[in-house]
């Protein structure tokens, strides 16, 4: 029996305003990196596509290093078409700078304004392309009304599954090693796991996922 091929995005991106200031946020890349590595456990191909972090790679799971949402989008599109899985826990940047300075911006006595406008949104791009044989797992951070947040990305985005988390809570969540979630399904099944260490998360969401597999 051929083994489950699994596409994984973790960490955050950067999106640079010069070479050396950049638009990011908090996310460690724990969660994601604890799901390729339970993947990996379970007997499934991974490719592991991360945003800049510093993990040590899972063992056997294939790691393609990115930087900017962009680049995150050109190293999961091909993998896509091909794996069975795909989990989006990576938090991409919402949104870039119009330009990027060549050097880098002088602080001035005025204010700086940025014009930003939208990246790529990998998730939704790439679930639209979802196959019948492929399940489409998104990851929903958010910081008030998590379930109603996630359900709508769960819908909006034609995903299979979501995972909700509040990211608002100390000691949880976002460059945090526990994790608590709640996993929605677009067969209206709702699971919750946690507080918990994120591999004992990432082994409940894909024992989950893996029972809807089986069927």
């Amino acid at each position: 029996m051929p083994k489950t091929r699994c596409l994984i995005t973790a960490g955050p991106t950067r999106e640079h305003i010069d070479p050396v200031r950049f638009l990011s946020n908090a996310s460690s890349g724990k969660m994601g990196f604890a799901l390729a590595a339970a993947a990996q456990a379970r007997g499934w191909e991974v490719d592991l596509v991360s945003g800049p972090v510093w993990l040590p790679t899972p063992d056997a799971v294939r790691r393609h290093d990115v930087i900017s949402a962009e680049e995150m989008f050109a190293a999961c599109e091909p993998l896509f078409a091909e794996c069975d899985v795909f989990i989006a826990v990576a938090a991409v940047s919402d949104y870039r700078s119009r330009v990027v300075a060549d050097e880098k911006i002088k602080k001035e006595a005025t204010a700086l304004a940025l014009e930003l406008v939208p990246t790529v949104d990998i998730l939704k791009t790439l679930a639209a392309r979802k196959k019948k044989s492929q399940t489409v797992i998104g990851f929903a951070a958010e910081t008030r009304d998590v379930e109603t947040y996630a359900r709508q990305k769960l819908n909006g985005k034609n995903l299979d599954w979501v995972v909700g988390n509040d990211v608002s809570r100390p000691g949880i969540g976002m460059n945090s090693d526990d994790n608590a979630v709640i996993l929605l399904s677009r067969k209206d099944e709702r699971y919750t796991c946690g507080p918990a260490p994120k591999r004992e998360v990432a082994e409940f969401i894909l024992e989950t996922v893996a029972r809807e597999l089986r069927r």
